[in-house]
């Protein structure tokens, strides 16, 4: 299949047409996901949040050319091998006994694509020894479906990162390749985890003037105070690092940056 190099290959280029990502994650889905069970490349532990467990998945309903994951995300059939909840669960179970951390999560991908495969994960958390799973996510499907968002708050082990793109719908549109009006999902995830009581803080690629205007920012952080002004009091600014997927997607999109001497580039 050859869905997504395609994608790829259009994407900010003369004529694209911007994507519905709602229809993006069901199409990935059908690739990544088996019923329960879901694509995974590797099973490791990294020092991020002070040392964590991770699981690194296929597959993504946003394009983002900022982002630091391999291509994987981009060709999600080319790559991984389906693992069970039970069997993701072990597979994390030993990575976190072996390093010594008491901290879970999916990253590498968009953890919420396969929601039976990522609620029954969580059901296998909830009742072991580990005190915590971070979920990182663009909450596009949590914004579409604010049920997801109550299945979520059932596990007090969980806690959510929301990571946002841009700060309007035409800065989306031009970072992500999604269509301007799903701009609005994250935010409707932010308000369906905040009603459904789940432990969360929002993400922002909103510290790096290179690729966000002052306005573009200042729009962002307006909405956010909008709907609680607790989210700017946790948020998390982010900047662009120049991994070596990164650097090819900004050249694809035509976007060069200026990088310090110790970022590479």
């Amino acid at each position: 299949m050859t869905i997504f190099s395609k994608d790829y290959q259009r994407q900010l280029s003369p004529g694209f047409t911007p994507f519905d990502p709602l229809e993006l994650a069901k199409r990935t889905e059908e690739i990544v996901c088996r019923g329960d069970h879901r694509k995974y490349t590797k099973f490791y532990c990294t020092g991020v949040y002070g040392g964590i467990a991770t699981g690194y998945t296929c597959g993504c309903c946003l394009r983002c050319i900022f982002c630091w994951v391999d291509w994987s995300r981009d060709f999600p059939e080319k790559y991984g091998q389906f693992y069970s909840p039970v069997e993701a669960f072990y597979k994390l179970s030993r990575v976190a006994r072996k390093a010594k951390v008491t901290q879970l999560r999916i990253s590498g991908a968009e953890p919420t694509l396969g929601k039976s495969h990522l609620l029954g994960l969580l059901e296998r958390v909830e009742s072991s020894p580990f005190r915590l799973f971070i979920l990182e996510t663009n909450g596009i499907l949590i914004g579409a479906d604010p049920d997801y968002a109550r299945q979520i708050a059932h596990f007090k082990k969980v806690h959510t990162r929301i990571s946002l793109k841009a700060g309007t719908p035409e800065a989306f549109t031009r970072k992500t390749g999604a269509r301007p009006e799903s701009f609005e999902l994250p935010f409707r995830a932010i308000v369906n985890l905040m009603e459904a009581g789940a432990s969360f803080h929002v993400a922002a690629m909103s510290a790096d003037t290179r690729i966000v205007t002052q306005q573009e920012r200042h729009s962002l952080l307006e909405r956010l105070e909008s709907i609680h002004p607790a989210l700017l009091r946790n948020l998390e600014e982010e900047v662009v690092d120049p991994y070596y997927c990164t650097l090819e997607r900004l050249q694809h999109a035509g976007v060069k940056l200026i990088w310090r001497e110790n970022q590479g580039g």
